[in-house]
């Protein structure tokens, strides 16, 4: 599986074994603990002559599970997770990545997975989603990709909501356009190594990369060379080779999406390119890391998702910290992770509070990327999903339909209650 997702998704050894692997059964382990916590929650009180209880009943309907190209985990997980809990399940693989899930499938039926609990239906979202999401049996969709894409079904299954036999389940995690900010008691070593990680790891194709730093005026010369003596030493090219750090992004369609943004920051009076900004096509579709400096904190690189190794950088007055926190908050539509470098306590109380809803994953002094299952609930809100957290009890409680059951063992035998006698 780690092979796999290195050869078919160009991930480093490293990457892919913290994802295909070490992710992966993390997922499947805890969703069965999980699922055994949510039989177990029990109404706490019986009254006398009188057993309640709480059943967990599968959704009526399949679900469909539309996986992303960037983790095996997460291609695994997505459709798993409403299976451990009783349901029929399609997998929609994203058509970039098709290999990996289906190796995971056959692993699956080599563990004993019967026929027809997960369904492998590689093709084309249009050709998919046109058949499952106006489906009376249709029972909800996990689903895991771009914004525009998950608004789209929303509108679809808005559409056909009269025609379903249960109101479907809707849960999705899409994208980000994910900050770090930067007081000025940060520690620059610390900083550098964390934005480099969070920017680069995995070519930037992580919802929850860095996409746009806030450096305070009085750090911006040390962070800059920071930035560019590790960048400097970043080696890429093939997976194959372990000591390269980055490797190419998916496929033709990324590349140019993410050079586009690229040539517009070349173009643009208001951004500078400082470092990267190469790109080769002759033997792989290679980006080389590339930071932009940006005198307008809404421009375009700093607004939307490029889902690649482009970080845009925003340098802000020391003393316009407040105002920074709003920009950061409101400037873009995402609500996925976030980070502070800060070793002010009172500015991290501070800022922590500012940006509580800003992000659904919050890192102090670290990356923020890296969730790991059970330890940090993945998903945000806003544009960035329906945070029902991958990797918590949270997500499986959406993949059932409780039925409360009220078992009486001395029933009335007449109508009229005491008060009714007169006396």
């Amino acid at each position: 599986m780690n092979a796999a997702s290195m050869l078919a998704t160009s991930k480093s050894a490293w990457q892919a074994e913290i994802d295909a692997t070490c992710e992966l059964i993390d997922f499947l382990r805890f969703n069965v603990l999980y699922a055994e916590q949510v039989y177990s929650e029990q109404p706490p009180i019986s009254s006398k002559g009188v057993w309640n209880s709480l059943q967990q009943r599968p959704l009526e309907g399949f679900i469909l599970a539309v996986t992303p190209f960037n983790f095996t985990a997460i291609a695994g997980n997505l459709p798993t997770a409403p299976a451990i809990m009783g349901n029929t399940v399609l997998l929609k693989p994203a058509s970039s990545c098709v290999y990996t899930p289906y190796l995971f499938m056959l692993i699956l039926k080599e563990a004993g997975l019967p026929d027809g609990v997960i369904n492998f239906v590689p093709g084309s979202g249009a050709q998919v989603g046109g058949l499952c999401l106006p489906h009376r049996d249709f029972g909800g969709i996990h689903f895991t990709g771009s914004t525009a894409v998950f608004q789209n079904m929303w509108k679809t299954i808005g559409e056909n909501i009269a025609n379903y036999k249960s109101y479907p389940r809707i849960v999705g995690e899409t994208g980000g356009k994910d900050f770090i900010v930067v007081h000025k008691s940060a520690d620059l070593h610390k900083l550098a190594t964390g934005i480099i990680r969070g920017a680069f790891e995995y070519q930037g194709q992580k919802c929850s990369a860095a996409s746009r730093a806030y450096v305070p005026r009085s750090l911006w010369k040390g962070v800059r060379e920071g930035l560019e003596e590790q960048v400097g030493r970043i080696r890429q090219g093939s997976p194959l080779d372990f000591r390269n750090f980055m490797a190419a992004v998916i496929d033709q369609s990324a590349f140019e999406s993410i050079t586009g943004y690229i040539a517009h920051a070349q173009a643009s009076p208001d951004c500078e390119v400082i470092l990267g900004g190469g790109s080769d096509r002759s033997e792989g579709w290679f980006i080389e890391p590339t930071v932009v400096l940006t005198t307008d904190p809404r421009s375009k690189l700093m607004v939307e998702e490029i889902f690649g190794p482009v970080l845009t950088v925003f340098v802000y007055e020391d003393g316009d910290l407040d105002a920074t926190a709003e920009l950061v908050d409101t400037s873009s539509p995402y609500g996925l992770t976030g980070a502070i470098f800060a070793q002010d306590r009172k500015a991290i109380v501070e800022l922590s509070r500012r940006l509580r809803h800003a992000a659904g994953n919050f890192y102090l002094n670290d990356k923020p990327t890296g969730a790991v299952v059970s330890q940090q609930p993945f998903g945000g809100a806003r544009a960035s999903g329906t945070n029902d957290k991958a990797g918590s009890i949270f997500n499986l409680v959406r993949w059932v339909s409780q039925r409360a059951v009220k078992e009486t063992f001395v029933p009335a035998t007449d109508f009229p209650y005491p008060f009714m006698d007169g006396k």
